[in-house]
């Protein structure tokens, strides 16, 4: 993983005087993601299926982001996002159970990261480029719980700090306020791996800029004896403001 960044930084800096942004901008967003879960999750060696053994469903999603760009030679410009995915759901795991629990559960998925990116703008006309490197601090948590009986919980926790590439292209329609775009994070290395991309299509009037797309997101991640292998994919609009 540390080749990699260096690869990928050492990358950025030979691109990095192709351009500059002539003055300070300053831009932020908020969306609704509509998402929808597939994969597994394991602990303990016991693995279960998210989607048909938990029938985990999308309860809440919170997405944010805040984007600073600078003239200032060298330097990066920065790039600061949100996610929160909260699942929830009722299944059932059977007789040969998930990690000690039986039968029928109630579970519960809490997936949150941060992300700080640092990027440089290699293109900047109607044809928009960016390139970076992403420090992404994922925090993931899933607890299983037997309805009745018992009452015995599972739980699988992930968490860490990944460095991911980034990505972001856009291409503008002169004089029409319309956009098309896609962008994303990736990484893969040592068994681990996750990528995060979205396309788009974007109206801008004036300093507000309306936003619709899909996005997914794929995690395999492993933290000791806890494994989330999942994907999270669906459709997105998002409204924001661009200085």
């Amino acid at each position: 993983m540390r080749k990699l960044m260096l690869a990928v930084g050492g990358s950025l800096i030979l691109v990095t005087p192709l351009s500059q942004a002539d003055v300070v901008g300053l831009g932020a967003s908020v969306s609704y993601w509509d998402s929808d879960l597939s994969g597994e999750a394991g602990t303990n060696n016991d693995v279960v299926d998210v989607e048909n053994d938990l029938n985990l469903d999308s309860d809440s999603n919170a997405n944010a982001s805040l984007y600073l760009e600078h003239p200032v030679p060298v330097l990066p410009n920065v790039r600061i996002n949100y996610t929160l995915v909260q699942q929830s759901g009722r299944g059932e795991v059977g007789l040969a159970g998930f990690d000690g629990v039986t039968g029928d559960v109630q579970s519960d998925l809490d997936l949150e990261q941060l992300d700080l990116t640092l990027y440089y703008e290699v293109l900047d006309n109607w044809v928009n480029l960016d390139l970076g490197l992403t420090a992404r601090d994922l925090s993931g948590e899933l607890l299983v719980q037997e309805i009745g009986g018992g009452q015995q919980v599972s739980k699988t926790k992930v968490d860490g700090v990944v460095p991911m590439g980034y990505v972001a292209a856009r291409f503008d329609l002169p004089f029409t306020g319309v956009s098309v775009g896609a962008e994303g994070n990736f990484i893969s290395y040592d068994g681990d791996s996750m990528h995060d991309f979205n396309a788009f299509g974007q109206y801008e009037i004036a300093l507000v800029q309306f936003r619709a797309g899909y996005r997914q997101m794929a995690i395999d991640f492993e933290d000791g004896n806890d494994r989330l292998d999942v994907e999270i994919g669906g459709p997105f609009v998002s409204a924001g403001v661009a200085f």
